[in-house]
């Protein structure tokens, strides 16, 4: 039996399904910053499937400026929830949206 792009494309949304999920049903900060990555590398899964498919570089081009997206979003977001986690260990989604101003 071979792997289709099909394949990888149900298993990119079982894990953006996934990943939605807890973004939504979760309230730990933490727990959201890794529902998003998981959102996000669904998405990269499906680029490098449609770029496979497609016998183009553009997929693995698209993976690479998203994961440097991602990343940056990882160091910004997760200094901000360490900092607040520090003042106020049971913290969750609430109280950061608090930061407003």
């Amino acid at each position: 039996m071979e792997v289709t792009t099909a394949w990888y494309l149900v298993l990119g949304g079982i894990l953006f399904a996934i990943g939605t999920f807890g973004l939504l049903v979760r309230r730990n900060p933490l727990v959201m910053f890794m529902c998003i990555e998981l959102m996000l590398n669904a998405v990269n899964l499906t680029f490098v499937a449609f770029g496979r498919d497609l016998g183009d570089i553009g997929g693995q081009t698209a993976v690479f400026f998203v994961l440097v997206v991602a990343a940056t979003e990882v160091v910004i977001g997760l200094a901000i929830v360490v900092a607040v986690m520090r003042h106020r260990p049971d913290a969750t989604a609430d109280d950061i949206a608090a930061l407003k101003g």
